[in-house]
Formats: structure tokens, sequence, C-alpha cells
């Protein structure tokens, strides 16, 4: 696997950078473009589930997706220090009835060497909004560089 920059020890920028990233491949909503972002060994816990390495992972990204519909996510940087990542986000979705959701949560990210993520731990919670009360409405796909992001949304 070739590196996936930016690359340990990370600055503010390329914290920032590894960040933004990580949302656009997200939004994509393709988990053949967001496993690859994983070491072959990663391991996830994300609620209650453990997963480890790119099968597993695939196979999540896959279920997630097809119950969590027009999914769209903000990341915003907590912390970070040398080859370590926290981050905070929300995300918005429906179910297959219609009723839309507000995630909200937390994620700590440790990468290896290459750029690659080996370890990523997320807390989520979720709230069920109105139609009406959502705040994520750019077309599918990255969010717009002129889209708010968390701070600005009071999220």
């Amino acid at each position: 696997m070739p590196d996936r920059p930016p690359l340990p020890p990370f600055t503010h920028q390329s914290a920032l950078k590894k960040v933004r990233a990580a949302e656009d491949a997200w939004n994509s909503r393709n988990p053949d473009i967001v496993t690859p972002a994983y070491s072959d060994d990663s391991r996830w816990r994300n609620r209650a589930e453990f997963l480890s390495g790119h099968d597993q992972i695939h196979a999540f990204l896959t279920r997630k997706w097809s119950r969590e519909l027009d999914y769209r996510l903000i990341k915003g940087l907590w912390t970070f220090a040398d080859n370590r990542i926290a981050v905070r986000f929300a995300y918005e979705w429906h179910d297959d009835r219609g009723q839309w959701f507000r995630s909200f949560g937390n994620e700590n990210w440790e990468f290896a060497p290459d750029g690659r993520m080996r370890r990523r731990v997320a807390s989520i919670n979720d709230l069920s909004i109105r139609a009406q009360d959502r705040l994520f409405d750019w077309p599918l796909g990255p969010r717009p560089e002129d889209h708010p992001g968390l701070e600005q949304l009071d999220l």
C-alpha cells in the first residue's frame, strides 16, 4: 500500500488536512474509497461493535450506508499529538421510514507510520430530528468549502 499523507507526526495543519480528508472520504458513502485509509490490521470500536481488518471494516461500512440513508458528515479537529488525532463529529441521515437523525460523537485515531489509521475508537449518540431541522443540506458528496463547520453551527 502506498503512503496516505499527511503522515505522522502531525502538525496543526497536517492534522486539519487528515480530518478533512477523512470527512470527504466518509461523505462518499463508498466502502471501497474509505477502507484503504485503514491499515490491514486496523482495530475499531464503533459504538458497541468491535472490528478488525479490512474485510470487517468494509462489511460494517456497507451495512452502515445501506441503513443510514442520505448521510452527510462534518468532522472537527479536537486535538492531536505525534501519531494520534481526536475529532468530534456530527452527521445527519434518515432511515427507510423517513425519520431523520443527527448523530453526535467523538473519535480517537492512531496512525501507522504510512499514514493509514491502525486504531479507531468511536462513541456515538443519535438524536431524532424533524426534516425541517436539518442543518447539513448540501448535495450528497463532500461538504462544500463554504458550508459552516461544527463550531459555526454551534454543534
